[in-house]
């Protein structure tokens, strides 16, 4: 007789990325490499959408991203733009104001807005249709990986089943959230703190009329700090600190929620869809990477909720990866591009985090004498009219940045390692102004007022050129006809883009995917692209041209 023969294990599913978890930055990531081409498998625990609302805000370089993905007209008809944010004593006396009809950054969107998490999870989801190279896995979990010099071996199984099997992927990128698998499966610690103050956050549903407090409140009472405020979709947020003495299962009975509630909203007209206890952390994982496994979003960061970025900075590390790993997987760039990630990526976040910190420590004095000399000393100091602007205009925000990475010099400089603005402009052939980037396309852009027409036979990334015509030009802007000559031509329609060329004393620019400035010189270097394609470590240079 011949022994047993064990039986035949599955082949292995080859893909490009597979990215491990389907939240909002998980659905946004691997829109993202759909868009650039990347074969791509999502997996989630999870069978359905999470169905309560979590994270609840987001800024304009969100809305810029969910623009670059195609996405922003469905997400953006769900969302609530607060037009100020005030921070009151526990008089119910207004010390400070962000007066948001007054912020712009000059990107294109508002710098606030609050959505439905479930309903952006359910929008964000559905663009993966769009892609037959991108697979969406529910109700898959994570069991185990390891890695070699080429791929990541992967084993997932199906939940309902209890059935493993193996899956190889070029990379893995880890959007698993806070307590992330990934993360622990490559032996990544976390490191920071966490507040051991709980909180009660309630979600619910409320008619205009039976709102009390129509604005965005910071309620800065020593005794009992909250923040409330109007969401979207007719929904209304309420977060209270609790006392030492109480306990979650008292502070989540509907009759003590509707007490809670009552100065902001009519309780007996509140409908709660969600109320839980939770703690703030200040943490991020001591690297993003390892080898081919990155970690993203929650997975490798977490921060207070004062600032509002949590969600936006797993957004920003979507966007700052995926266009390098698709350049990678591609052949158009060294993997050592790849390390440029956590390089740029992690000192913005630690700046957001600590500005969220900054602005918990004023919205969390703990004590009436704290209280009051917080209040006086804001209201003194916003009698000076630039401390007064720079707290009304959201100028403590830090601006999207990065000291270090991929920019000519690998070093901030000026405009260089700075986000580009996004103004209006008029496109050839139209004359309905659109935003900025849609016509940048989804890879390197070189911008200026006299940029040099492609030329023929260069090899490596393509870069779409786009020639900038001041606001008033006659001619192109009047006829709307473009002129053959492979390049997209633009109008500016105020002057945004000129005036931005002549403050920082150059005729042209060369913009990341990201939409971050490479480079800044004359249209007349030719080293400008060169030193691009040298960047990357591509074998040639970059290919001027009217990429579509």
């Amino acid at each position: 007789m011949k022994p047993a023969q064990p039986a035949p294990q599955p082949a292995a599913t080859e893909v490009d990325v597979v990215v491990v978890g389907c939240g909002p930055v998980g659905a946004l990531t691997a829109n993202l490499l759909g868009l650039r081409g990347v074969s791509t498998l999502v997996v989630e625990r999870s069978t359905t959408p999470h169905g309560q609302p979590r994270a609840f805000s987001c800024d304009d370089e969100a809305l810029r991203i969910y623009q670059q993905v195609g996405l922003l007209d469905r997400i953006g008809a769900d969302l609530h733009q607060p037009a100020r944010a005030d921070y009151v004593n526990a008089a119910g006396k207004t010390f400070a104001t962000i007066d948001f009809s007054q912020v712009d950054f000059g990107f294109g969107h508002a710098p606030l807005n609050f959505f439905d998490q479930p309903r952006l999870e359910q929008i964000l989801r559905g663009g993966l249709d769009r892609y037959d190279h991108v697979e969406l896995r529910l109700g898959t979990e994570l069991v185990s990986l390891y890695q070699d010099d080429d791929r990541v071996h992967l084993v997932l199984r199906d939940v309902a089943t209890g059935q493993s099997y193996p899956v190889q992927a070029r990379y893995v990128l880890g959007c698993d959230g806070a307590r992330s698998t990934t993360r622990t499966a490559v032996r990544i610690p976390l490191a920071g703190a966490s507040y051991a103050e709980p909180w009660l956050a309630v979600s619910g549903d409320v008619p205009a009329e039976a709102i009390r407090a129509p604005h965005t409140t910071f309620v800065c009472d020593w005794r009992r700090p909250a923040f409330v405020s109007p969401g979207a979709r007719g929904s209304y947020r309420a977060e209270f600190m609790l006392q030492p003495d109480e306990t979650e299962a008292d502070m989540t009975r509907p009759e003590r929620i509707a007490e809670l509630v009552e100065p902001y909203v009519d309780p007996d007209r509140f409908t709660v869809t969600r109320a839980v206890i939770y703690t703030f952390h200040h943490l991020i994982a001591q690297r993003w990477r390892e080898g081919r496994v990155f970690l993203l979003g929650d997975a490798a960061h977490q921060m207070p909720p004062f600032l509002g970025q949590g969600l936006c900075s797993g957004l920003r590390d979507a966007t700052n990866l995926t266009w390098k790993l698709a350049l990678v997987l591609g052949r158009d760039a060294d993997p050592a591009l790849l390390d440029t990630y956590e390089t740029e990526r992690r000192g913005h976040t630690a700046a957001m985090a600590d500005t969220s910190v900054r602005l918990g420590r004023v919205f969390l004095a703990r004590s009436r004498p704290a209280a009051w000399l917080r209040d006086t000393a804001l209201r003194a100091v916003q009698t000076v009219p630039r401390v007064r602007r720079f707290v009304r205009r959201f100028e403590f925000k830090p601006l999207p940045a990065y000291d270090r990475g991929l920019f000519a010099g690998g070093r901030r400089h000026g405009a260089v390692g700075t986000m580009f603005p996004q103004p209006r402009v008029t496109v050839a052939g139209s004359a309905d102004p659109v935003l900025l980037d849609e016509v940048l396309g989804a890879g390197f852009a070189l911008l200026g007022t006299a940029v040099p027409a492609g030329r023929p036979g260069w090899p490596g990334v393509p870069v779409r050129t786009v020639v900038v015509h001041p606001a008033g030009s006659t001619g192109l802007a009047a006829t709307c006809a473009e002129p053959d000559d492979g390049q997209v031509h633009v109008v500016d329609v105020d002057g945004v883009i000129v005036s931005w060329l002549r403050r920082h004393r150059c005729d042209a620019v060369v913009l990341r995917p990201d939409r971050f400035v490479y480079a800044l010189g004359s249209a007349a270097d030719d080293t400008l692209l060169p030193s691009l394609a040298a960047a990357l470590g591509t074998p040639g240079t970059v290919a001027a041209t009217r990429s579509t």
